[in-house]
């Protein structure tokens, strides 16, 4: 995405620990809750250890992630969460993918939906134009500081087996299959970079391009998105 993109996502959402610290550790807490469902050591849960490096990343007290982990994995007692998917489009064609993490699902769905019929849109079947794969993102002043030539790194990880290598203004993102997301991750760790995010994400096949006055509706429409603390993550087919 350009104009509203993840790298801007991720910044903005360290940037408001301090201003709503309470809704994004409540958020990162239910990411973690969902993935120790599957196992409570992140030693063998890829997704938990990814999680949890999350809640480090925004100082979230050891407690509550220690918390979170029991939530999951039964030995607390509280409300269930659950990961929740919904898609629809928003004006000129912007399709949308938004993912909760709730413990209500009419409260979820029905705050998502009014969200899209705010701005002019209305839940639909877009998933089809989505493929799930591992997103690793590195900034540009972190390749630049460790002396890292971009031609070669791509070559480096073709040779890995990555999907997809792409150049943006912030940096570059490194696209690779579900499966071996853990591997490349160690693999540019083991050369010394610090990683912007490391996820799965759902990417688009076809993309648009949007106006600049298409683009700061959705930018609205994203932003209000972030706000809402059912609201864990969100995927378009923005250019």
């Amino acid at each position: 995405m350009s104009g509203h993109s993840k790298w801007a996502t991720t910044h903005r959402q360290k940037e408001l620990v301090d201003a709503k610290r309470g809704a994004v550790f409540t958020k990162i807490a239910n990411v973690i809750t969902i993935a120790a469902k599957k196992g409570g050591d992140p030693e063998t849960n890829s997704a938990l250890r990814s999680a949890i490096e999350k809640a480090k990343s925004v100082n979230m007290p050891k407690d509550n992630i220690e918390r979170a982990i029991k939530k999951g994995t039964g030995e607390l007692a509280g409300d269930q969460v659950e990961e929740l998917y919904y898609e629809g489009l928003i004006p000129p064609g912007v399709q949308v993918i938004v993912k909760c993490i709730t413990d209500n699902r009419n409260r979820s769905g029905s705050t998502v939906r009014h969200l899209f019929t705010k701005n002019g849109g209305a839940f639909g079947s877009v998933m089809w134009n989505f493929s799930q794969l591992g997103v690793i993102q590195i900034s540009k002043s972190e390749i630049k500081d460790k002396h890292i030539n971009n031609e070669e790194l791509e070559l480096e990880l073709i040779d890995q087996g990555i999907v997809d290598f792409e150049k943006e203004e912030e940096g570059v993102s490194v696209y690779t299959e579900m499966k071996d997301l853990q591997i490349i991750k160690e693999f540019l760790e083991g050369k010394g970079l610090k990683l912007e995010r490391a996820e799965i994400d759902y990417v688009p096949k076809e993309k648009i391009t949007l106006n600049d006055e298409d683009l700061q509706k959705i930018e609205k429409f994203i932003e209000e998105l972030e706000d809402n603390e059912d609201v864990n993550d969100y995927y378009t087919n923005l250019n």
